[in-house]
């Protein structure tokens, strides 16, 4: 059974904050994430944050054939020319640079990707859209958004609200039209939707929780942490084995074209 290279990019450890000085910087990611690629017949390979050697990230993306978008830091404001409102977190911007890179090679390759929460937030930057950098700050009616398992206030498989999936999407051939229930671990949402994407599911305050590109390759992007209610949802499963079936047929397209 062919299984496709599913690159994953990191991050720094130093962004996440309390990180004593003396460790030296290093680049992390989620066991989560890897374990669930890995279930649904991947080889995950972890990207060091090289944005300022484009040459090796280049190469490194060259090997791949899909791109997985994790969750995690705050997105730098000034990727989308605004000043830091105060309720915005501690950044990662050479992570932010190299995300950015890939969703733009791949977009242009037609490379699969899947993003998930600022995932999908990086998508809509990569083709020019913008963000609510604080939800609750800048949002008129918005709902709670910011369900986040601190201090055991929430699980992170906590279902916090619905969103309602277009029929008329991938998402909804996936998950079924109609609405689900989802969990909800972020502050920052898109403002603007950037060019070439179509919205393919909302939260009950209109927040965009979904989008997917127009161009006919397989980008898929949502809000929420799916990653986290595969166990227990088997249209969940299907998100993640729809990604890698993508990735598996560009690699075999590859293959063809190269012969």
């Amino acid at each position: 059974m062919t299984r496709p290279v599913i690159g994953i990019p990191t991050q720094n450890l130093q962004s996440i904050g309390g990180v004593p000085s003396q460790i030296p910087a290093s680049w992390v990611m989620s066991q989560r994430y890897i374990r669930v690629l890995i279930d649904a017949r991947a080889l995950p390979w972890m990207i060091p944050l090289v944005a300022d050697a484009p040459e090796t990230l280049r190469g490194i993306y060259d090997e791949l054939d899909g791109v997985f978008l994790p969750g995690g830091a705050d997105i730098d404001p000034a990727n989308y020319g605004e000043a830091r409102h105060p309720r915005c977190d501690t950044s990662d911007p050479p992570r932010d640079a190299v995300e950015l890179m890939l969703v733009r090679w791949a977009m242009a390759d037609r490379k699969p990707v899947l993003g998930v929460c600022r995932g999908l937030q990086i998508v809509n930057l990569a083709t020019g859209g913008t963000l609510y950098q604080d939800i609750a700050e800048q949002m008129p009616g918005a709902i709670k958004h910011d369900y986040f398992p601190f201090a055991g206030r929430y699980s992170r498989d906590y279902l916090a609200h619905q969103v309602r999936v277009d029929p008329r999407t991938r998402l909804s051939e996936i998950y079924g039209a109609g609405s689900i229930a989802v969990n909800s671990m972020h502050h920052q949402g898109i403002r603007q939707l950037g060019d070439r994407l179509t919205v393919s599911a909302v939260a009950p305050d209109g927040l965009v929780e979904g989008v997917e590109g127009v161009d006919g390759g397989y980008l898929v992007a949502v809000q929420w942490h799916p990653e986290v209610l595969v166990d227990d949802s088997p249209e969940t499963r299907r998100l993640f084995g729809s990604f890698i079936d993508a990735s598996v047929a560009y690699r075999e397209q590859r293959a063809l074209t190269s012969a």
